[in-house]
């Protein structure tokens, strides 16, 4: 057996999840970025990867892979830094582990990340959330979850993330309504509801009658939404809206895209909320 599997097990197991507490999609994102550069890297040793070495991933190698990635797969700049970050972790606790190697772990530390141009910021005027909170069919149980999930990520700014893991028992609608949620760093914060939030919020509860720890915006099978599950579902309703405000049509709306609000605000900081003019009238108008 060489050297970088067990290094490998070794930083998954000790580094990250016993020592660090990374979580799960910390863990994940890692994973994801060694299955490819293994599979990479066998196809050019044309080692199986259960035989490849740390010095078999120079900095060469390393280097072709991150092209690789932007090239051939498409990711961009962003995606790319993320995976040499992962390596880059991993080098570092390899070169406590190993010294003999330092020199091949040397040049890979010094690969740099890529500088890129970050893109404008895309945000949602009234007209379009208006458009956008009217489109799910509020006659339907599937819609009435839509509305009110898309109600309460608008209104509070909470990450795609935050929202999938809301559960019943996180919502509390007496004197100082609000969420808890856990965010980045797993850092537990309060966010405060707004009157509208809190009516809609409220008539969804009675529907939904879960228990505290059931998640706030099951599927049809009682499961939580993922993240890709809110994409589909605000793409739809963003294709619905655009019928009604077609500046839409022309913005490429996201999960995240929802934290951004202009009339003065942009990313609202969590529990904080602007004076919306012309918002008192939103759930009624929906």
């Amino acid at each position: 057996m060489t050297l970088l599997a067990p290094t490998l097990q070794a930083w998954f197991t000790e580094r990250l999840i016993t020592q660090r507490d990374s979580s799960p999609q910390t863990i994940a994102a890692y994973r994801d970025t060694f299955r490819l550069l293994l599979a990479f890297a066998s196809q050019r040793t044309g080692k199986q990867p259960c035989q490849l070495d740390i010095d078999d991933l120079d900095a060469t190698l390393i280097a072709a892979f991150l092209n690789h990635l932007e090239q051939d797969r498409g990711n961009s700049p962003r995606t790319r830094n993320a995976r040499l970050a992962a390596i880059h972790s991993l080098y570092k606790y390899a070169a406590l582990c190993h010294p003999e190697h330092l020199q091949t772990i040397g040049r890979v530390m010094a690969i740099p990340s890529k500088r890129h141009q970050r893109g404008g910021l895309i945000y949602l005027n009234l007209d379009e959330i208006k458009a956008l909170l009217a489109a799910p069919d509020t006659s339907t149980w599937l819609g009435r979850r839509d509305h009110a999930l898309l109600l309460l990520a608008v209104l509070t700014g909470v990450r795609v993330t935050e929202l999938v893991t809301l559960t019943v028992g996180d919502v509390s609608l007496g004197t100082g309504a609000h969420i808890k949620v856990e965010g980045k760093g797993r850092k537990r914060r309060a966010t405060t509801l707004t009157p509208e939030t809190i009516t809609v919020l409220r008539q969804w509860l009675k529907e939904r009658q879960g228990q505290p720890h059931d998640p706030l915006f099951p599927t049809r099978q009682g499961q939580p939404l993922t993240r890709s599950g809110v994409r589909q579902l605000l793409t739809k309703h963003i294709t619905t809206a655009a019928a009604a405000c077609p500046s839409l049509s022309d913005k490429p709306v996201s999960p995240h895209t929802l934290r951004h609000y202009v009339d003065g605000w942009v990313m609202w900081p969590p529990g904080v909320f602007p004076l919306l003019t012309g918002v008192l009238g939103l759930v009624a108008a929906t």
